[in-house]
């Protein structure tokens, strides 16, 4: 497995900072999250699906049992809570340390590749999603659960002004175009659903 280095180390060193605390941090969040989750996951297909930003296993009860999930993160505190989760919840996932932006994967691994709340965090999202592209198989599944900048102007700008600040407390961009980022990424068939007015997007693309 690879490590990381420069702003993606940055990342690593924030997260692992991070993972005693992150669940508790997010549990206002996934009250309602957990039904993007719930949906997203519902149009994961069987076979190889690889999870990027696995995190400390919040998707893991959305697993689809036809699928075998291979399941990485950037931060190892992060993959130990998953791991936990994982046997808490009797799942068979293949879990290890890996950096979005550098896959080690041969290409067209997987049918399908997926995150959540993953891309506003890849100090390079569109290299991210390239190798994503990249280790899916032709025709292979591109499924995302992001949070994006408004397409409201007002809105927009005033995410634009405080994006910097987040990005110091939290790690996590708030005005990223992840729909663009995606298309940029080489794939051709790209959809997007809406919820919270749009600023969150479930984005399907395929290879």
């Amino acid at each position: 497995m690879n490590t990381a280095t420069g702003a993606s180390e940055t990342v690593r060193r924030r997260y692992n900072r991070s993972a005693r605390f992150y669940d508790t941090e997010q549990k206002m969040m996934e009250r309602v999250a957990g039904r993007w989750r719930r949906e997203l996951w519902s149009r994961v297909p069987g076979g190889e699906v690889l999870e990027v930003g696995v995190g400390t296993g919040a998707n893991m009860a959305f697993y689809p049992a036809e699928a075998h999930i291979t399941a990485i993160d950037i931060a190892e505190n992060m993959l130990a809570r998953a791991e936990a989760r994982a046997a808490k919840l009797g799942l068979d996932v293949d879990l290890g340390r890996m950096d979005a932006e550098h896959l080690d994967f041969p290409d067209g691994r997987f049918d399908c590749v997926t995150a959540s709340f993953v891309f506003c965090s890849v100090p390079d999202p569109v290299a991210g999603l390239t190798e994503a592209r990249r280790v899916l198989k032709p025709g292979g599944t591109l499924l995302l659960l992001e949070h994006v900048r408004s397409e409201n102007p007002v809105l927009g700008k005033l995410m634009d002004a405080l994006n910097p600040l987040v990005v110091r407390i939290a790690g996590a961009n708030i005005n990223r175009h992840t729909v663009d980022n995606v298309r940029a990424a080489g794939f051709g068939e790209v959809a997007a659903s809406s919820h919270m007015r749009g600023i969150v997007r479930l984005v399907e693309g395929r290879r």
